[in-house]
């Protein structure tokens, strides 16, 4: 079953897949995969090699690119999913690459329900790196994943056991907003505030500082960079202007 399904994802155009069983899987953050879905057994990961857009010095080029390859990865997994109920019998259900999670106020940077990262290194696609991203054996770090659950009984793939971070700490004196500086841990908020510039605290403090502005100031407010830059992001999604942690790793892999 498991060499059926690979065939038919590589034909979609992914780089690699692994399986995990869902007993195998453990995100110490994330709630577990039976709140989700009671009768899952097994998590189908998909591996999509990050192109070289995130090298661009325009973050439109870089954050477009991106894009894309979110575009890519939904629908291949989409297509996934429909082969695992119509050709292999089984209840599958797609998990979002990011959004849409659960936020509320009291918590605004909440986690996703399922760690697309752990996951991986549960279905043998890598390690994880001193960036806290995962390094594909071959591929490297610059990597996206994506996650089917179904209720198919699939055996996990063996770990990778090898460490394939060279712990040369470039991604911690690269990252503009000191976000990995405490080992095995991303300072969620800090990065959000440099790789997000144009989300949420952004859209809040806008209407924020307009509220107590006479009409004149807010007409000048509407027509600065700050407010069409956040009605860009506000259709685009979460835009990033920050890939840092992906293009200053020097593990590339051997497809590079």
């Amino acid at each position: 079953m498991k060499d059926k399904i690979r065939k038919f994802a590589f034909d979609q155009g992914i780089d690699d897949i692994g399986f995990a069983a869902v007993s195998d899987y453990n995100s110490p953050q994330s709630p577990k995969i039976e709140t989700l879905y009671p009768e899952a057994k097994s998590i189908v990961v998909t591996c999509f090699k990050e192109m070289s857009h995130i090298d661009s010095p325009s973050p439109q080029i870089a954050m477009n690119g991106r894009l894309d390859l979110q575009e890519f990865t939904r629908m291949t997994n989409y297509k996934i999913a429909r082969f695992l109920e119509k050709e292999c019998g089984a209840r599958a259900m797609s998990v979002p690459l990011s959004y849409p999670m659960e936020l509320s106020p009291q918590n605004p940077r909440s986690v996703a329900d399922v760690s697309l990262r752990h996951a991986a290194v549960a279905a043998g696609l890598g390690v994880f790196g001193r960036h806290n991203l995962v390094i594909h054996p071959r591929l490297g770090a610059r990597v996206l994943f994506m996650a089917v659950l179904t209720d198919l009984e699939l055996p996990s793939d063996p770990k990778v056991t090898e460490d394939l971070c060279t712990r040369c700490n470039i991604c911690v004196e690269s990252c503009p907003a000191s976000a990995l500086d405490t080992e095995g841990q991303t300072d969620v908020g800090k990065c959000l505030m440099v790789s997000q510039p144009y989300g949420l605290p952004k859209i809040i403090g806008f209407w924020m500082k307009w509220m107590g502005k006479s009409p004149e100031e807010r007409k000048k407010m509407l027509f600065s960079k700050d407010f069409f830059m956040t009605y860009q992001a506000s259709f685009i999604g979460f835009q990033y202007f920050c890939f840092k942690c992906f293009n200053s790793c020097p593990v590339r892999g051997n497809d590079s």
